[in-house]
Order: structure tokens, then C-alpha cells, then sequence
């Protein structure tokens, strides 16, 4: 039975020693991870550091590839991408003195995407993995008007999921309203958190502080991105990060949002945490993504998933 004392997603993960934290939609998602590898690593877990990357992987040295689509990002990993979140990462690890290395996916199909995940699992012993969204887009079953960016959330999620273990899966949401930018209606979300509450599949939600030493440390990384990345800042990591700082409404911190009014409030600091099992039962057109090698296959079975649809939910408006 959980207790009020310890959020379920902590009493989920109390028997696992060595946990994979990945970012599951590929871009800065991992940084929504790491107050809770922080957190993790603080309670004596070992925690590895993981991301579907957004940058182009194929020129990178040789030794850095555990498997095909798997490769250990290091600070001083040699690329010419100036994007690069996961070696921007690794950078901030080592300036604060923690283990440096963040596992790069390439951005691929749910085949050969699986393969990487059981290879980095087997490697490094994992038995939890935790699935960390920036948003709340991956929460989306299909029907919904508006998906959000679903292909590297949903392979990341069929990934896992068709996995024989870890027995623990988690899949947790950072930036509660973020995703309005790309359509998402958040009341049809909270109409999926309902029904994954009425299955037993949605374990609650917890708030980040803002001067516990894992908001301080959130803030600092954000921050560094966001100098190492002028060009192409996280406009979900720099929400998240507003809200944390107590900043509400249509906050101005990188000129991408100029043409969009974005809503910056409290709840984005909020962690949604839902089993991957019962996110995916949920999901309407996963198993049809099973044979998918490339990313943009997922996008073609996605299109023609919705074209099939005799409707779509409609967004709602929140009643007050």
C-alpha cells in the first residue's frame, strides 16, 4: 500500500540499485530526468544517464559505440554538431564533479532502437528504467486532435516496452503545458491520467522544489544549455525552469517562441509518473510501429493510423 511519506515513484524504485534514466522524445529530454537522477544518485542508487539524440551520430569515433545504435557521450567526444545536448550534458556532469558519460540512442526505428536498449541494459546491469518526457505528449493514445512531436516519444515507448525487463518501467512527465505549443490539448491529458488512475497505472504526481539541491542543480544545467545552445534553446527545459523560479505567464527567454504566447505557471514543475505497461496497453496504434526500422516510418504509420479514425477527440477547455 503507498504512504503520503514516500511518493510511488520513489517506493517503485526502492529495490532498484542501478537505474537508466532516458530521455524518451530526444532533444534536451534527458535534462528533465536529471533532478530525479540527482535525487536517485543521492539515496545511494547508481543512475546512468541516457537520450534518443537529435544530433547526427554517424561521424563519431568508433570506440564510443557500445552497440549499432548506442554510443557513450563524453565531454570531450569529438563531433562537429554544435547541437549536441547529450555532450552539453556531459560537460555540466563534469564540471559538478559527477559521472560524466550520457548514452546517446540514435534516432531510429523500434527494432533496432530496442536492440540498443537491451544492449546498454545487459551492459550496464540495469533493472529500472525510468522513461522521462519533457512535456506530456507522450501521454497522447492516438485519438486526440492534437499529438504534439509523438514519433520519438512512441518509439522510445515501444521500445521499453516490448522489452523482457527490467520488471520496473516508469514512464514520468516534466512540464505539465508545454506541449500547448504543439497542439496538445491538456485537459484531453488529464482525461488519459484519469483513466490510467483507474487502471492502477498512474502513480501520482510530486512537485520539484525550487531550493532543494536538485531544482538549484536543474536551474545551473538549464542555464549552461542554454549558453552552450544561444541558437536553439529548450523551450521546454526553459519553461520548466521559469515556472521553477516563480515566473508565470507569456515569459520571454529565446526569440523561437516570439510568434507564440506561452502560458508559464506552477504546474510545470509537477512529475507525472505513469507504469510503461499500462501506458502502452493505452496507446492505440503502438503495436502497429513493431516493425519499424527508421524514424520515419513511424511517422508514415502514425499518418495513416489517424487517416483511418472515424474522428478525433476534440480539445477541451478547462470548465473554470
Amino acid at each position: 500500500m503507498s504512504s503520503l511519506l514516500e511518493p510511488p515513484l520513489f517506493a517503485r524504485l526502492k529495490g532498484a540499485s542501478r537505474i537508466l534514466v532516458a530521455g524518451a522524445g530526444g532533444g534536451f529530454d534527458v535534462y528533465a530526468g536529471l533532478p530525479l537522477a540527482l535525487a536517485l544518485r543521492a539515496a545511494g542508487k547508481e543512475v546512468h544517464l541516457a537520450n534518443l539524440s537529435f544530433s547526427h551520430l554517424g561521424g563519431l569515433p568508433l570506440d564510443v559505440w557500445l552497440d549499432a545504435d548506442v554510443a557513450a557521450i563524453g565531454p570531450d567526444t569529438p563531433s562537429q554538431e554544435r547541437y549536441f545536448p547529450e555532450r552539453t550534458l556531459a560537460r555540466w556532469l563534469r564540471l559538478h564533479g559527477m559521472p560524466e558519460t550520457v548514452w546517446a540512442f540514435a534516432s531510429v526505428g523500434v527494432q533496432p532502437l530496442r536492440a540498443a536498449y537491451r544492449a546498454l541494459i545487459a551492459h550496464l546491469g540495469i533493472d529500472a528504467v525510468v522513461l522521462v518526457d519533457g512535456g506530456t505528449d507522450i501521454l497522447m493514445c492516438g485519438d486526440e486532435m492534437g499529438l504534439g512531436t509523438p514519433e520519438e516519444d512512441m518509439a522510445s515507448l515501444a521500445a521499453v516496452a516490448g522489452l523482457d525487463g527490467p520488471a520496473e518501467r516508469l514512464v514520468v512527465c516534466l512540464g505539465f503545458g508545454v506541449d500547448a505549443y504543439h497542439g496538445v490539448s491538456h485537459a484531453l491529458v488529464l482525461e488519459n491520467l484519469a483513466a490510467l488512475a483507474r487502471s492502477g497505472d498512474y502513480l501520482g504526481a510530486l512537485s520539484l522544489p525550487r531550493d532543494s539541491r536538485e531544482g538549484t542543480l536543474y536551474l545551473d544545467a538549464v542555464a549552461h544549455a542554454q549558453a552552450a545552445t544561444p541558437e536553439h534553446p529548450s523551450i521546454v527545459q526553459g519553461s520548466v525552469a521559469a515556472a521553477l523560479r516563480g515566473e508565470f505567464g507569456d515569459v520571454r527567454f529565446t526569440e523561437r517562441t516570439r510568434h507564440s504566447e506561452l502560458f508559464v505557471n506552477p504546474l510545470m514543475t509537477l512529475y507525472f509518473t505513469v507504469t510503461v505497461s499500462g501506458l502502452a496497453a493505452r496507446n492505440r496504434y503502438l503495436d502497429r510501429l513493431e516493425r519499424t526500422v527508421l524514424m520515419r516510418q513511424i511517422s508514415t504509420v502514425i499518418a495513416e493510423f489517424r487517416d483511418e479514425l472515424p474522428h478525433q477527440r476534440p480539445p477541451r477547455a478547462y470548465p473554470h
